[in-house]
């Protein structure tokens, strides 16, 4: 039960973030013969991805979760992905041997660090002099319908500010280049991605995914007021059915830059072009 559960969550982060996805996978631009590190990798999508372009190279994915990493090892060795490997690590106090990889990706896996500072500075020195990294984050919590509209339905009585969560931690420009720099990485630029997340086929599907939300089984939890909540969830997901499923507007930072060195970054394609 719990595998399956597993399988179908990470079958949904890949549905969600599929648009997301293309724009970063065009800037990227993992060349022939890259060794990629791809932080907080979950069930291994990019990692996939980056094994693929590095098909001289390698793709070393790493993660908390011990359950992710192994639906991540079993769809790579289903893929015939040699090349790509998973480890169960953190990235901010792993030992990475000194400029072991050429380029370090995260899609949204790198809001959660307990100290950033530190967590990039270890990231940093992991990638060579002249290497590059590509992060994706989220904007702010008032850029993303997603994280309002369900916030709204589990209380909408709600006037006070609402804490913005670690999820974005990483939105302000500003204090997440002054991270990168002090980290060691230079020629830092921020693009907006303006794609809708997808959240399922229908309303009812949709419902199911984000029951398993931290914020919303904790409102679910009140006995008194499940079905209360539940129906305003499903009201509030109907309102966001479109032709292509249940969607939401969202707002990220597709982060790029590169390592102190000799070489400057180079950035090939246009993720517009995605």
């Amino acid at each position: 039960m719990a595998e399956e559960a597993a399988l179908n969550f990470a079958d949904f982060y890949d549905a969600e973030l599929a648009l997301h996805n293309a724009h970063f996978r065009v800037t990227a631009a993992v060349g022939r013969s890259d060794r990629v590190l791809d932080v907080g990798c979950g069930a291994g999508q990019t990692t996939r991805d980056a094994a693929r372009a590095a098909e001289a190279g390698r793709a070393h994915g790493i993660d908390l979760s011990a359950t992710m990493l192994e639906i991540a090892r079993r769809r790579s060795a289903e893929e015939g992905l040699p090349n790509a490997t998973f480890e169960l690590a953190d990235a901010q106090n792993y030992h990475f041997a000194k400029g072991e990889f050429d380029l370090c990706i995260s899609r949204f896996g790198v809001m959660f660090f307990a100290d950033p500072a530190v967590a990039f500075a270890n990231i940093a020195n992991a990638v060579r002099p002249g290497g590059r990294f590509i992060f994706m984050v989220w904007q702010g919590r008032d850029h993303n319908e997603w994280a309002t509209a369900i916030h709204e339905a589990l209380d909408p009585d709600s006037t006070g500010p609402v804490a913005a969560g670690k999820a974005f931690s990483l939105s302000e420009t500003s204090v997440t280049s002054g991270l990168l720099e002090t980290a060691g990485f230079t020629a830092i630029e921020f693009r907006e991605i303006n794609e809708p997340v997808f959240y399922g086929p229908d309303p009812e599907t949709a419902l199911v995914t984000i029951q398993t939300f931290e914020n919303v089984k904790n409102a679910l939890d009140r006995p008194a007021t499940t079905a209360e909540i539940r129906a305003r969830l499903l009201d509030m997901l109907e309102a966001h059915q479109t032709p292509h499923g249940v969607q939401f507007d969202s707002r990220a930072w597709l982060i790029t830059g590169g390592r102190y060195g000799d070489s400057p970054p180079c950035f090939i394609g246009d993720f517009r072009s995605a």
